[in-house]
């Protein structure tokens, strides 16, 4: 064979080599003759297609970034979202590029973007709760004129995003998505109108809340996805797409369609003859942990839809679907000697429209043995508030088999449980229909042990049956046959007979001692605590219409009731409440008080009296509970309980806002009639002091109202009558009578924040004042009046008083030159005022002073507003007289010559005002005659 000649050879690789070399010498040149070109058109894109603000550190072009792609790189990159979340990141990276077609850049001397690819990202997609969205930034049909457009434009064929934290927080679908250490490779002609979208797709993290409630946490991710994609109708349409989270496969296709006013979805998510070993591993990772344990077997099917239309505006939202099916399961945790077999579910649950009121819950069967023992069940509902229920359930199971069969966490469970309930029919309590019921539960030798406290709650042993033939609770009788437990040493025991709750009657008799803070223990409940300790020996029989009607005959209540150290501490109690002390003893209706003590915070009480129809408030929730209590303090903060409620505070973005820290009003209970006859050494409220409190106080439907009342308040006698209801925890209304005679005028400012509030101008006056005064209003959260709801009227007398540095009288001196005006002495002085609308009406009223005869009406608002008419009689008899105005403000009063002057604008009270109203003047002319 002929060898090709030498000079051929040497040819070949120098062509190659010039070739190779021209290549390269591109590489590098591109970047250098082009780069104000392509920063230029990158920049006129982006002010053209986006609609949020972009910013970056620096932009590089450059062959190397994405080998051999010439790709522009922006780092430090940063877009904000579209209306109304412009001030929020959509998008932040280390890198973003933007690959460019040559082809594009060197004939047609054109920029277009083919490939995109972000790297170490945060995308934070955020929907509130009207549906409006922070993805909104390209501007997809921006016009522009010849001279505007740009010669760049976006093809996309391949999408790549790497090591990248996605968040999705929908507030409008209360979905909130957060994947972390997302990898994204996205394929396909994006340039099109209908184009497909090949995606590969890996998640290291990934998370899924619903309405609050976590399904999904720390899930690894894998899909392989085609979607086909509709720019125009902006529609998805997810053809092939198989995903495994953690090792559990599931296919999902699918539609969704962006409407105008909303969403269009289509989605139908399954995993068939799944094992469900594979089932468990992409459950929370407490069931992670306890599968590392367990042995699981068997097959399962799953099976979710979501389909419908998303229209907030039209409260349109789609129907949602759970279907599940257990075959041949197996569970064994911890290499347990009677594994759970045969375990076997179908599970059909619906939410049309995602109500709650739809809601139809179907479990046809669920059954499991432990050894020989046996669950099975049959649970069907039907809405949720007056559900229709069909159920049947039946075990005959020894606990401790099942506690390690299933390895129940946190809790050691023993004794034999036997359960045959049948029980068909509607729950609805306003109506007093429940189910036709026949059941009875029985446990022997029970034993419970948590991790909470060391010690058992043991032998214990239940004998309950419960039937109802009618389907209503006049005809329920429950019965427990027996009921006794031990603890520490402790036995209780329990028998009760309970029938007919519309008008119950009962039998029930209880002994023993209990520690709460030890038993409470082993039922640990977050945001809940008890200590102390009850000891009872009590038999209650009888019924509530005897009791209601008076028939204290027919009741045979009896027993003592002793209390030591009892602390309550709740999440709705800013403080705990503790009775150090209490005796009480039964006696047909009444419950007597004895030896009585309790604290509250600074509070202290001491209490005897008794309260009557106790049983009957304890068993339904429509008794009232009566009383009549003798009550001494020495201290009473009515600051401590408060209710705790909190206002919260949104934005359109739903942006956390920080809102004024409120305490909530004082919750009067609606079911109590009590009366108290009390007195208080000294009582705080609002940094007053009230001393020697002495009065009637009722506690009925709803209100607290104080009669004949008398309080010590800044060294006067102080006589109130007061009305107090509760509309809300955030809202109050009062009525508020008060007589006080002869009290320091100074001192009262200083020391009484309603007195400042309504009577400012006082901040310099001195002297002797008595009030005769009636105020009806509301309080805000805060337990603050709202100024524009009070109503009321009354007349302040003043006496010998100075009014020292009144800024009214200072200007009327300035302005007329008369000096002894400046700071005037009054004698006595009768001034009717009413209040109405955030003003202070002030009736016609005169005096003397220093020959001088001031005769005054006028117009005062709670925000310090002035509208006064004066005229001041000069001397010697006042028949001739100066007619003056006064307005402007309490701080800056503003005197002229005139009789005309403009009445405040006032300000009706609305549900949900602020109680810090603005008045101005409102052009309503007035004449004043001299």
């Amino acid at each position: 064979m002929k060898k090709p000649s030498k000079s051929i050879v040497i040819r070949i690789l120098k062509i190659s080599g010039i070739t190779v070399g021209i290549v390269l010498l591109l590489l590098f040149l591109i970047p250098i003759l082009f780069p104000g070109k392509i920063a230029e058109e990158v920049k006129s894109f982006a002010n053209q297609k986006l609609n949020g603000e972009l910013n970056f550190k620096q932009a590089n072009l450059s062959f190397f970034n994405h080998f051999p792609l010439l790709t522009v790189t922006l780092t430090d990159f940063s877009l904000k979202g579209s209306a109304p979340y412009q001030k929020e990141t959509l998008l932040s990276a280390n890198e973003v590029s933007f690959g460019i077609n040559i082809k594009s850049l060197l004939f047609d001397k054109k920029v277009n973007i083919d490939k995109i690819y972000v790297s170490d990202a945060l995308v934070n997609v955020k929907v509130n709760a009207k549906g409006q969205a922070n993805y909104n930034v390209y501007n997809s049909d921006t016009k522009t004129t010849d001279k505007e457009t740009s010669d760049s434009s976006l093809r996309l064929e391949k999408i790549a995003i790497e090591n990248t934290h996605f968040i999705y927080d929908d507030k409008s679908t209360k979905i909130l998505i957060d994947a972390k250490g997302l990898n994204y490779i996205g394929n396909g002609d994006l340039d099109k109108a209908v184009f497909d979208l090949y995606t590969e797709a890996h998640i290291n993290d990934f998370d899924f809340t619903y309405d609050g409630q976590q399904y999904l946490k720390n899930k690894k991710v894998n899909a392989d996805l085609i979607t086909k994609i509709n720019t125009n109708s902006l529609a998805f349409v997810f053809e092939e797409n198989n995903l495994k989270i953690n090792k559990l496969p599931v296919e999902f296709i699918g539609k969704f369609a962006f409407l105008s006013n909303g969403y269009a979805m289509d989605f139908n998510i399954k995993s068939e003859d799944s094992k469900l070993n594979d089932f468990f591993t992409a459950l929370p990772p407490h069931f992670v942990t306890w599968l590392d344990k367990s042995k699981v077997k068997g097959n399962t099917d799953l099976l979710l839809t979501l389909k419908g239309k998303y229209i907030a505006s039209k409260n349109l939202k789609p129907d949602l679907a759970f279907n599940m099916k257990i075959r041949d399961g197996y569970i064994n945790y911890n290499d347990a000697p009677f594994p759970a077999s045969n375990v076997f579910l179908n599970f059909d649950t619906k939410l049309p429209s995602l109500d709650t009121e739809k809601l139809r819950v179907n479990i046809d069967s669920i059954f499991f043995n432990v050894d020989q023992d046996y669950f099975k069940a049959i649970l069907k509902t039907e809405g949720l508030s007056k559900p229709k229920i069909a159920a049947r359930i039946q075990t005959k199971i020894n606990l401790a088999k099942m506690d390690r069969a299933l390895g129940i966490e946190n809790m050691d469970l023993r004794g034999v449980l036997n359960i045959d309930i049948k029980s068909n029919g509607i729950y609805d309590k306003k109506n007093n229909q429940i189910p036709v019921t026949n059941g009875q539960i029985s446990l022997i030798t029970g034993y419970v042990k948590s991790i909470y406290y060391p010690e058992p709650i043991k032998n214990i042993n239940v004998f309950a049956t419960i039937l109802d033939k009618e389907g209503t609770v006049k005809d329920l009788n429950v019965n427990i046959h027996k009921a006794s437990l031990d603890f520490e040493g402790n036995p209780i025991f329990v028998k009760a007979l309970l029938n007919n709750f519309e008008n119950i009657r009962y039998d029930i008799k209880a002994k023993g001692e209990l520690n709460l803070a030890r038993i409470y223990k082993v039922f640990s409940r977050k945001g809940l605590d008890l200590e102390g300790y009850i000891f009872a020996d009590v038999a209650f029989k009888g019924s509530q219409e005897d009791a209601m009607k008076g028939n204290y005959k027919n009741l045979h209540n009896s027993g003592t009731l002793r209390l030591r150290n009892i602390k309550t501490t709740s999440e709705f109690l800013p403080k705990p409440f503790v009775i150090n002390q209490g005796t009480f003893v039964f006696n047909q209706d009444k419950m007597n008080f004895h030896l009585f003590s309790a604290t509250y915070g600074q509070s202290d009480f001491k209490m005897s009296g008794y309260l009557q129809n106790v049983i009957d408030f304890a068993l339904t929730d429509k008794a009232v509970l009566k009383g009549n209590f003798t009550l001494k303090s020495d201290y009473i903060n009515v600051d401590e309980f408060m209710s705790n409620a909190t206002v919260t505070s949104s934005s359109e973005t739903d942006t956390p806002v920080k809102a004024p820290e409120t305490t909530g009003v004082v919750v009067i209970p609606p079911n109590f009639d009590i009366q108290f006859d009390a007195t208080a050494a000294k009582v705080n409220f609002e940094d007053l002091i009230l001393e020697k409190l002495n009065g009637s106080m009722v506690i009925s439907e709803g209100k607290l109202m104080l009669r004949n009342s008398s309080i010590d308040i800044i060294g006067c006698t102080v006589k109130t009558d007061v009305v107090y209801q509760s509309e809300s925890p955030n809202r109050a209304n009062f009525d508020f009578k008060i007589s006080a005679k002869n009290f320091d005028v100074q001192r009262a400012y200083k020391e009484v924040k309603l007195f400042r509030d309504m009577a400012s101008a006082a901040e310099n006056a001195e002297g002797i004042i008595s009030l005769d005064y009636k105020v009806v209003g509301i309080l805000d959260e805060n337990m603050q009046p709202i100024f524009p709801s009070l109503t009321g009227g009354g007349t302040l007398s003043v006496k010998n008083v100075k009014m020292k540095g009144f800024k009214l009288f200072g200007a009327v001196s300035k302005k007329t030159g008369k000096d002894a005006i400046n700071n005037p002495d009054l004698s006595k002085v009768d001034i009717n005022t009413t209040i109405k609308n955030n003003i202070i009406n002030i009736e016609r009223f005169k005096f003397k002073v220093a020959g001088f005869r001031p005769r005054i009406e006028g117009q005062s608002s709670f925000d310090g507003a002035l509208n006064i008419k004066m005229r001041l009689g000069l001397p010697p008899l006042g028949i001739i007289g100066i007619p003056m105005k006064i307005t402007g403000t309490k701080d800056d009063p503003k005197v002229s010559l005139g009789r005309q002057s403009e009445d405040l604008k006032e300000t009706e009270y609305e549900e949900g005002q602020a109680p810090t109203p603005e008045a101005t003047p409102q052009p309503q002319t007035t004449t004043t005659q001299p």
